[in-house]
């Protein structure tokens, strides 16, 4: 038998917006099995390389592999074994979050009732069965939240990419996602989160990736990555940018 591929692996990307390069030559292994979180600061390229990675961005240069898929050379293939939770992208919100979670799972090739069995379960699971005949344009964040992250996960894929999947989403509903997550990765799977939350991704991840200016400044297990320090400490040493300021005077009332 042969050595078993990469979960995800970026070879190389590249991506440039007119003058700016929004990600220098990124190249990462996750892991199959893991839950690897990717952090970096406010435009530091982390949601256009997953954009690349997941098929959503061609990208300027570089390969992007999915258990060993080429992404770009095979989309139809690599596609099928990924499930994408992209920050900000949108949804066909006039449909209910029943109808939309069963298209999804029609569009990924599930049979009807296969699709409609399995939609049940994500709504049960997320806690939205009583949201499932209500207009997705009617929910609120965090509720819109889980339910792309149902879509995600209706074609039972063997890799989560999420992007920012805890931003506007209440303290319980991200405890249940995390259980969920848990369970996913257990059960075989392998998570990628883009995140802000350092201490999110210390205590749910087993390796980390830090990104800043589109470059690669560290990676490999949470622990080899903060070291002696906080993952946050870290972060801060190797993003920079930390200013110790006190505020102007008219802020001080003693």
């Amino acid at each position: 038998m042969g050595k078993t591929p990469p979960a995800l692996e970026f070879r190389g990307l590249v991506k440039r917006f007119g003058e700016k390069v929004a990600v220098d030559g990124i190249s990462l292994v996750i892991p199959t099995g893991s839950c690897f979180g990717i952090v970096g600061p406010n435009g530091a390229g982390k949601t256009t390389t997953l954009s690349m990675a997941t098929g959503l961005l061609r990208p300027d240069a570089g390969h992007a592999l999915i258990a060993g898929v080429d992404v770009w050379q095979n989309p139809t293939e690599a596609k099928a074994l990924v499930g994408v939770l992209a920050d900000g992208a949108k949804l066909f919100d006039r449909l209910t979050g029943e109808q939309l979670i069963t298209y999804s799972g029609l569009l990924a090739g599930l049979g009807t009732d296969v699709a409609a069995q399995r939609c049940t379960d994500l709504l049960t699971l997320l806690d939205l069965t009583a949201a499932g005949s209500t207009l997705v344009v009617d929910y609120s964040a965090g509720m819109t939240k889980k339910i792309a992250l149902a879509c995600a996960l209706v074609h039972a894929p063997r890799l989560l990419v999420l992007d920012e999947p805890f931003e506007s989403v209440d303290p319980v509903s991200a405890a249940n996602i995390r259980d969920i997550l848990d369970g996913f990765v257990r059960g075989g799977g392998t998570v990628v989160v883009s995140s802000h939350s350092m201490d999110l991704v210390q205590r749910m991840c087993d390796h980390v990736a830090v990104v800043a200016e589109g470059r690669l400044r560290a990676a490999g297990t949470v622990d080899e990555v903060r070291g002696a320090s906080t993952l946050e400490e870290r972060f801060v040493e190797l993003v920079g940018g930390r200013q110790r300021v006190q505020g102007p005077t008219w802020l001080n009332h003693s």
